[in-house]
């Protein structure tokens, strides 16, 4: 990932950290000259994502910090590994260290949960993939960090593919309208994708030569049944409450995708912590 699209995220971080005065505990107990090395560690197993975030909060906050990478992005940890070692100034090292952390557990966290789903699904054709559910200001960082966790990216945003929900479906009025009224704005690039609550909506966007369906909130026979009925002739995405316990299950009844938005929305952060010395 770019420095573009992080440091925008870092300097308002460490801007609402430090706000005027600065860091009132670092600067009255550690000398201004002082220097040392930090480590930070993994307190329990899972995936790494927001080391490039870490590097870059402390090269915006002080340049002479030095961040040695020993776990990479995407790479796994268990207790007691050291993701990265930090050398220079204390000063800057403990003062980005909320910073740093909040990106890179948060980040790792979303990382950790895709893996267990993509885990889960192994040896079948699906695609475990993310949703628009994310932090503001920060998904492309956790959309990486689905990445890293093994999964894929649905949409960034609005303007890169059509996605036509059970709203505009209603104010089209049904599925065949809105399918036409997408298609006439679409570019040739542009997939049009749409959500459909029952099989008689799937046969419907299938009549409509829907590009991608999405079966939301399918039970398993129904996913099936869907599968057999589209025979190919579109992408099916599986969503609607799907966690590790039932993501297999989903996988095996043929869906080509299976998107999460509890990947980015409820993500519990990885447990990890920086050592001085």
């Amino acid at each position: 990932m770019i420095a573009l699209l992080v440091d925008d995220v870092v300097r308002a971080a460490l801007r609402e950290d430090l706000s005027r005065a600065g860091d009132l505990t670092t600067d009255a107990i550690v000398p201004p000259g002082a220097l040392g090395d930090a480590r930070v560690v993994a307190r329990e197993a899972g995936v790494v994502s927001g080391v490039f975030a870490l590097e870059r909060t402390f090269a915006v906050l002080d340049p002479k910090v030095a961040v040695a990478v020993r776990i990479p992005d995407g790479g796994r940890v268990e207790p007691g590994s050291v993701v990265v070692v930090i050398t220079g100034p204390l000063r800057s090292i403990l003062t980005g260290e909320r910073t740093a952390l909040n990106l890179l557990c948060r980040l790792s966290g979303i990382a950790t949960a895709t893996a267990r789903l993509v885990d889960a699904v192994a040896g079948t054709r699906v695609s475990i993939a993310d949703t628009r559910k994310t932090t503001p200001g920060l998904r492309a960082l956790e959309k990486a960090a689905v990445r890293d966790g093994g999964g894929s990216n649905h949409r960034f945003g609005l303007d890169d593919a059509i996605l036509i929900k059970d709203n505009h479906v209603a104010i089209a009025g049904g599925i065949a309208p809105a399918i036409e009224a997408a298609r006439r704005r679409a570019g040739h690039l542009v997939k049009i994708e749409i959500e459909v609550d029952t099989l008689d909506q799937l046969d419907e966007a299938l009549a409509a030569r829907a590009d991608i369906v999405l079966l939301d909130n399918f039970a398993v026979g129904d996913l099936r049944e869907a599968v057999r009925r589209t025979a190919g002739r579109a992408l099916l995405e599986a969503s609607g409450r799907i966690d590790a316990a039932t993501v297999r299950a989903v996988a095996e009844t043929g869906v080509d995708l299976i998107s999460s938005g509890a990947l980015t929305h409820s993500a519990r952060i990885l447990d990890l912590g920086l050592d001085i010395g």
